[in-house]
């Protein structure tokens, strides 16, 4: 019996991730990364959640009403963006969900299976 879940053809999928990097539908990226439903592109940030800004999330703000939930990837650990980001991003109709990028990665493919909307920004371990 396969137990694999049906994914879209083209659809993203997060394969695995270590040591700063990430697996995804067969290429390897190293740090930063966000992974939407048809690409996955490199995304140039510190890898520090509290440094992150609005201008960091402008590839997905040009396509939020597209997006039902962005999962941040904080890292080895949660760690909180700052509230205000949140309510900024809120406010241009983004719902950012925090946790660590483990996490963000399995749920990720979850959501996708389910053919949920979903993009994952990741920062690396």
């Amino acid at each position: 019996m396969d137990v694999t879940p049906l994914v879209r053809e083209g659809a993203q999928i997060i394969q695995g991730y270590a040591d700063g990097h990430f697996r995804i539908s067969g290429e390897a990226y190293q740090g930063a990364v966000m992974v939407f439903h048809d690409q996955s592109v490199a995304w140039d940030v510190e890898g520090d959640v509290k440094a992150l800004s609005e201008a960091d999330f402008a590839p997905i703000l040009g396509v939020s009403d597209a997006v039902d939930v962005v999962l941040l990837g904080t890292g080895k650990s949660l760690v909180f963006p700052d509230p205000a980001l949140r309510k900024a991003l809120r406010a241009q109709g983004l719902n950012v969900e925090a946790m660590d990028s483990g996490a963000a990665c399995r749920t990720y493919n979850v959501l996708m299976a389910e053919g949920r909307r979903v993009v994952a920004a990741l920062l690396p371990f």
